[in-house]
């Protein structure tokens, strides 16, 4: 079951973008692989990003088949476990075979925890007899589970949105909010917790799934007190049809003024997102591109 859709996950790296995607790539193997690569110009950069000129910009991959880009930049974000990575080891996907589904898991996690640290140690829970949530070297977080071949089917990875801290119990506003915007959207499981479990009240969300433009992502409110949320370190980037869609999408999504640069906006809820038009390779390739990209906030496919 692929993910597929208009909305991408954008990993954010300190300078070791080609390193990270290589290994996520020969870590996953099958149908993963490097799409399109761009690098920076060597002028008309800002200050900070003198020291990239010439350097690699952004990897389009899949790992596999399913999309993800990654920004070669500088320190100025992380990613963190606000929005992570769900890979689903269903043994349907094995021909029915649990423990080769387990095994592949468990090959994955000796290469994410490689550097990393464990955020929930690979074990049995009582949500899944094989399951652990790890922080990469890079700061990407991975949930690797084996999941019920008796359940719905779900994407291999799905990203996966952790609400606490000043957005703590806003799980389910933020879904209903998104899937009203998207269209071909639809919120699909919904268990809350039942009871008050640490900052989460009762009808927070343990764990939800649901749709976005048909791309399946995860959603929960963190049941322990957290110091962290959502930034810049993974964003969403939506590919727009034309300027309409980014005008429509920008009015609703951008809530914070100064968050926005470059396509970028951040929503009521933190989460950060890209805005861009769906030729933007091309845009890019025009005169002067680069630098007219940095001067704006909202992107205006005509000023290119």
């Amino acid at each position: 079951m692929n993910n597929v859709g208009k909305i991408t996950p954008h990993l954010w790296f300190n300078g070791n973008a080609d390193e990270a995607v290589h290994l996520y790539i020969d870590l996953f193997g099958a149908d993963s692989t490097i799409l399109t690569t761009t690098h920076y110009p060597t002028e008309g950069l800002l200050d900070f990003q003198e020291p990239l000129a010439g350097e690699l910009l952004n990897h389009d991959f899949t790992l596999r088949g399913h999309r993800f880009m990654a920004v070669n930049a500088g320190d100025e974000f992380r990613p963190n476990p606000a929005l992570s990575f769900m890979v689903n080891f269903d043994p349907l996907d094995y021909d029915g075979d649990v423990d080769a589904a387990r095994a592949d898991l468990d090959q994955i996690w000796a290469g994410l925890i490689d550097g990393g640290t464990a955020l929930m140690p690979l074990q049995e829970y009582p949500f899944s007899a094989h399951y652990g949530w790890v922080e990469d070297r890079y700061g990407v977080s991975w949930q690797l589970i084996l999941t019920d071949q008796e359940g719905e089917p779900r994407p291999f990875i799905m990203p996966a949105l952790l609400f606490g801290g000043e957005n703590q119990n806003r799980a389910k506003d933020a879904v209903d909010f998104w899937t009203a915007l998207f269209p071909n959207s639809e919120v699909g499981i919904q268990v809350p917790y039942g009871e008050d479990t640490g900052p989460a009240t009762a009808r927070s969300l343990m764990f939800s799934d649901f749709t976005l433009d048909g791309k399946w992502f995860v959603a929960s409110d963190s049941g322990v007190d957290q110091d962290f949320t959502f930034t810049e370190g993974v964003s969403l980037l939506v590919e727009c049809e034309d300027q309409t869609e980014i005008d429509h999408l920008w009015a609703e999504l951008s809530a914070h003024p100064e968050a926005e640069a470059c396509g970028w906006c951040k929503d009521r809820f933190g989460v950060s997102w890209q805005i861009n038009p769906k030729n933007m390779g091309e845009l890019m390739k025009r005169p002067n591109a680069f630098e007219k990209m940095l001067g704006m906030k909202k992107l205006i496919i005509d000023d290119f």
